[in-house]
């Protein structure tokens, strides 16, 4: 089994621990990640602002260097939810627009590059969730966490506004994986809310109540688990000052998926590379 890897800005910078961790995940799994050559941002947050033929072109150049690549590779697994949805996006809205598809491989002419469309764009989960699954998990289990709880958390863009894979609502398609480690799924209300986003950066004080709301309803879980970069960042980089405008202690483990799967299926955590994780994971090391 072969994906296109599409690692994205985030994981060659503040959230390195989660490349390294989907590195060492699959290839435990006996799945080839085959990274996309030459890759480039996907326009993340800020290249709509500038202009929107360049927020679609951005993520439809890494769609097309994807299609150039070997055919018999499979489907573009991409880990950060925020290139998710843009490479999604690009790759939905051409198929639907045949003026937007040419203003974009106008705009990709130069590099010699075409988008065609004949790449499908899947989140790590969708890929995780859909294609291993808890069964083809299991048979790698070898460190049960059953002493263990955690506190599924899927944030907004790897389900919205694309419900391909779970529902964007009441998402559930962690659970099974988590379940199959042994360990305990943590029952709330909180696995899709909003952590705030990038509101974290221009108005703190609202991010900042939105992330204490999903730490509380945490409490009694041993670890949050995420797959987006940016709700990993805002969950945990953020705790001490959260919890003293709380005056309570909100602080909790925050493990990206792969780092959790990973520990249960017994691959050292300086492989997952827990050391770099900003809340308190000494428990899982």
């Amino acid at each position: 089994m072969k994906y296109l890897y599409y690692p994205g800005c985030s994981l060659e910078g503040t959230a390195v621990e989660y490349d390294r961790s989907t590195r060492a995940l699959f290839q435990a799994l006996g799945v080839e990640l085959v990274e996309l050559e030459g890759w480039t941002c996907c326009g993340a947050s800020a290249a709509e602002a500038e202009s929107e033929l360049l927020s679609f072109a951005l993520p439809a150049r890494n769609l097309a260097i994807a299609e150039s690549m070997d055919d018999a590779i499979g489907d573009i697994l991409v880990p950060c939810s925020a290139c998710y949805l843009n490479l999604k996006r690009a790759a939905e809205e051409t198929q639907k627009d045949p003026d937007l598809l040419n203003r974009v491989n106008e705009a990709l002419e130069p590099e010699g590059l075409k988008l065609k469309g004949k790449k499908r764009v899947r989140h790590l989960l969708d890929v995780l969730a859909v294609d291993i699954g808890a069964d083809g998990l299991a048979g790698h289990i070898h460190s049960k966490m059953t002493n263990f709880s955690a506190a599924p958390y899927y944030g907004c863009q790897c389900l919205r506004p694309y419900a391909v894979f779970d529902d964007p609502e009441i998402p559930t398609s962690m659970e099974p994986l988590i379940l199959a480690t042994g360990a305990k799924v943590h029952k709330w209300h909180m696995a899709a809310k909003c952590c705030g986003a990038s509101l974290m950066n221009i108005q703190p004080e609202i991010a900042q109540e939105m992330v204490a709301a999903i730490l509380a309803g945490a409490n009694g879980a041993d670890a949050i688990v995420t797959v987006c970069p940016m709700c990993q960042m805002n969950l945990e980089g953020y705790q001490n000052q959260i919890s003293r405008a709380a005056h309570k202690d909100l602080h909790r483990s925050i493990l990206y998926l792969p780092q959790f799967l990973g520990l249960a299926m017994g691959i050292d955590h300086k492989n997952l590379s827990l050391e770099m994780n900003l809340s308190r994971v000494s428990n899982f090391m």
